[in-house]
């Protein structure tokens, strides 16, 4: 299966007017925004857990990282309520579960062999958001790796992000309010990829929030099919 798989091409998705497409696990639903590949793939999704979803141990070969939109996902490590980012690297384990119920969005497959680092980052605290230099505009780096950069972007009402190279290419979910550049409006629930070039200006009328992820679309890692299983050292 293939949905926006063309890293090359500029992609923009509503979530909140897609269907809700059961998974092969009871209680889980999805709503796919990118995917390369059929059940194993590489993929970026809104996902639903019904209340008392829970899972049997497995390994994330390829990665796992998931911000959590509403609820709480929990698992061995812990419980990880609204608003955090979570990181699973390549070859962990977990059996997660939800009490609850909650909604992710999840990226798989996106991951490097050698990034090795768990993250765990409420991201509603915001004493963790340095001033980011430009005015009404705040950020909270949440990871870095090899040229690829992700972090929160807090936009206040009227604040503008100027125009920027993407030597990597970029994409944002907005995970809440909306923003605008010269091709459209993107409210809470879009989700948008910018390929490898330059990104209009984007500014905010009414105030943003966004998960932002900039210079992974140069290299990304192989998918499924080219993936050579990486074992840690532990």
């Amino acid at each position: 299966m293939q949905i926006n798989a063309d890293l090359s091409e500029r992609a923009v998705v509503n979530s909140t007017n897609l269907e809700w497409i059961p998974s092969p696990m009871p209680g889980v639903h999805r709503r796919m925004l990118e995917r390369d590949g059929d059940e194993v793939a590489r993929v970026t999704s809104i996902v639903r857990y019904d209340p008392d979803s829970r899972f049997s141990a497995h390994v994330h070969t390829g990665g796992e990282e998931y911000l959590v939109l509403d609820g709480t996902f929990s698992d061995q490590y812990g419980d990880f309520p609204t608003g955090t980012y979570v990181r699973n690297p390549v070859g962990s384990k977990h059996a997660p579960h939800t009490d609850g119920g909650c909604t992710i969005l999840v990226k798989l497959w996106w991951m490097h062999g050698d990034d090795q680092a768990f993250v765990r980052t409420n991201t509603g605290d915001m004493e963790l958001y340095p001033d980011s230099g430009i005015s009404g505009i705040r950020s909270l780096s949440l990871h870095s790796f090899d040229g690829t950069t992700e972090f929160i972007l807090i936009m206040d009402p009227g604040a503008t992000l100027p125009e920027r190279e993407l030597p990597g290419g970029e994409e944002f979910y907005v995970i809440e309010g909306s923003c605008e550049d010269r091709h459209g409006v993107y409210d809470t629930g879009v989700w948008m990829r910018t390929p490898v070039g330059a990104a209009p200006e984007l500014s905010s009328a009414r105030g943003c929030r966004l998960l932002l992820i900039q210079g992974h679309l140069l290299n990304p890692p192989p998918g499924p099919a080219g993936f050579q299983v990486f074992s840690p050292g532990v």
